[in-house]
């Protein structure tokens, strides 16, 4: 769950408490760059990409979580929903550093992407990997993850801990943690029987 839905909910919360921040980042840049200051609209447009554009890349992380699933294996899957989620913490990270509200917008893709590999594989690989008597509670554990996801985002978000100007890059590459704590905990894990049997043909392993 650290890996999977977690990471959604994650980043569902975290935007919210940066919000100036950023709008105010984008003026920053737009002045830099072209001379002149952004109209509140522009700023406004810009900030609507980083919030939204998050549903297209959960969207595009969902309609190839099934394909990712079959092709190479719900463990494999998951821990290649990690690799999104590191892209988009490094480019959220360095985006003040490089003046770059765009790789902010990239960011929030790739996380999006992330959110939506990783919320649909977590449910397929903890039901599969479940003992029958475990199996509606272990499903469960979606919901748990997301809405840990979403207090930490909320408890990061604090004055007094990252929600202050200096610290929002931070802040907004916070999902690197748990995509590494996953990267470095799911390779001992067993794979779904499911998988074994049906997709890879392979019985004794299932067994």
């Amino acid at each position: 769950g650290i890996g999977g839905a977690f990471q959604y909910g994650l980043q569902v919360s975290i935007i919210n408490s940066p919000a100036e921040y950023i709008k105010s980042f984008i003026r920053e840049t737009w002045l830099k760059r072209y001379s002149s200051s952004p109209s509140e609209d522009m700023v406004t447009l810009m900030w609507s990409f980083v919030v939204s554009i998050y549903t297209i890349g959960g969207l595009l992380g969902s309609l190839s979580a099934g394909y990712l699933s079959v092709r190479f294996g719900r463990k494999k899957a998951m821990l290649f929903a990690n690799i999104p989620a590191l892209l988009s913490a490094t480019l959220m990270g360095l985006s003040r550093l490089c003046g770059s509200f765009e790789m902010i917008i990239a960011g929030r893709l790739f996380s999006g992407m992330c959110g939506g590999l990783a919320l649909n594989i977590h449910l397929m690989y903890a039901g599969e990997c479940a003992p029958r008597k475990l199996r509606g509670l272990i499903a469960l554990t979606a919901s748990t993850a997301t809405a840990g996801g979403k207090f930490v985002g909320f408890a990061l978000g604090l004055r007094e801990v990252l929600g202050v100007d200096a610290l929002w890059p931070v802040l907004m590459a916070a999902n690197a943690l748990p995509a590494l704590f996953q990267l470095l905990t799911l390779p001992f894990f067993p794979d779904s029987p499911r998988y074994l049997l049906i997709d890879k043909k392979d019985k004794e392993g299932c067994i």
